[in-house]
């Protein structure tokens, strides 16, 4: 019986199993999705959680800024041994989901891959993918207004060539 076992072994010893899920959530909060096998996301997902929660309770402590909560910083920094994504975690991404009650990630199955089978998954950061389609938005309004502008500074030249050819005739 598995009772009170939680958790994938994801076919890997306990140390390599710990590396693993600590670059993957390196790789997520780095660059705000990434794509592996639905158990490796799943897994992932439970690890970046608990950092997120960890680092947002962290910043609610901190309030005005002026208390640094060293010992969550070095909590999340022996899980995850990169000074930049902990520094990402804590500055961008705990405050931005400081008003979220948890689910910061999101698991989307993507189907088989070709080479062996494997189920893929996309794993990524609820927030971000927001912000991602804002600015995605506001490019094509950009772009939309950039290209009418366009249009009538076209018309208007074809205008003036039409009003130049008719004074010269």
């Amino acid at each position: 019986m598995r009772h009170g076992k939680v958790g994938r072994k994801l076919g890997r010893t306990r140390s390599h199993r710990r590396t693993t899920l600590s670059a993957l959530s390196v790789s997520l909060i780095q660059h705000k999705k990434i794509r592996t096998t639905e158990a490796k996301a799943k897994e992932t997902r439970r690890v970046v959680e608990k950092l997120i929660t960890r680092a947002k309770r962290a910043v609610e402590r901190e309030g005005d800024g002026k208390v640094k909560d060293v010992h969550a910083r070095r909590e999340v920094f022996s899980f995850l041994r990169d000074r930049q994504a902990v520094t990402t975690l804590f500055n961008d991404v705990a405050p931005k989901v400081a008003t979220r009650a948890g689910g910061y990630t999101r698991v989307v199955k993507l189907g088989q891959r070709y080479g062996d089978g494997a189920h893929i998954a996309l794993i990524e950061l609820v927030d971000y993918n927001a912000a991602n389609i804002e600015k995605a938005s506001a490019k094509a309004a950009a772009k939309v207004k950039k290209k009418a502008a366009d249009k009538e500074k076209a018309k208007k030249e074809q205008e003036a060539q039409t009003e130049q050819a008719a004074a010269q005739s």
